[in-house]
């Protein structure tokens, strides 16, 4: 079954590798988000159909990378199970449009959601947003450090500008409006690999650099720390 899988994603990967360069293109060309636009592409989102959704998440063989519910298999892919369908979609809107287009895996989806209409995407939210965000994993942080790392989330750090993420991910991490992702129950790897890419510059598809203005003034072992972090924490119920 690994060897299956690898292979899938590796013919997926290769057909990326073939529209690389039409990828960056799109993303030069891509038009960064203001919150007037984002607003009025989420009203336009088409109703999910989460069953279609679930028939769409194996045909398009984002199973091999997400799992069957949402829960990637392997380190190397964040959980979808349980992010508002709103993230969902907008992830995938930015990804066929190119504004998203920081890394191999990220050409991976584009060519994806290239692929893909406007109601396919709802529907592929729909599903993921159906199922329960996933399992936390044990607290590995240290008292101290956890309590530090608490008190970044629930507070900030006002010397440095850095709004507490509670203000939009919530205070256990289950994610707030739209666009918002949960953080709860998160692959670790997963989660220090965005905020890596919103701190270097590398990903900039958030509006008005919501999360990129934050992500640089944190160190790496605070980005490591909150990504511990957020993989424990258990989310209220829907």
């Amino acid at each position: 079954m690994k060897k299956t899988l690898t292979l899938i994603v590796g013919g997926l990967l290769a057909a990326s590798l073939g529209v690389a360069q039409a990828a960056d293109h799109a993303a030069a060309k891509a038009e960064a988000w203001t919150p007037g636009a984002l607003q009025k592409a989420l009203a336009g989102m088409p109703k999910g159909d989460a069953t279609r959704g679930k028939t769409l998440n194996t045909q398009l063989m984002c199973a091999s990378c997400h799992g069957d519910v949402g829960l990637a298999p392997t380190h190397n892919w964040p959980h979808t199970a349980g992010q508002r369908a709103e993230y969902t979609y907008k992830m995938l809107l930015d990804y066929k449009s190119g504004l998203r287009n920081d890394g191999e895996r990220a050409r991976l989806m584009n060519t994806v959601a290239a692929i893909m209409s406007e109601q396919d995407m709802a529907d592929v939210a729909a599903y993921y947003a159906a199922q329960p965000l996933p399992a936390p994993l044990p607290q590995s942080l240290p008292a101290d450090v956890y309590a530090k790392t608490d008190a970044l989330v629930r507070q900030g750090d006002p010397t440095r500008l850095i709004t507490p993420c509670a203000a939009c991910h919530g205070l256990h991490g289950q994610g707030g409006f739209n666009e918002t992702p949960a953080l709860a129950g998160q692959n670790p790897q997963a989660f220090i690999r965005t905020m890596q890419a919103y701190k270097d510059g590398s990903r900039h598809n958030d509006t008005n650099k919501g999360m990129a203005q934050f992500a640089e003034r944190l160190t790496n072992e605070e980005i490591e720390h909150l990504a511990a972090y957020y993989a424990s924490q258990v989310a209220p119920a829907k």
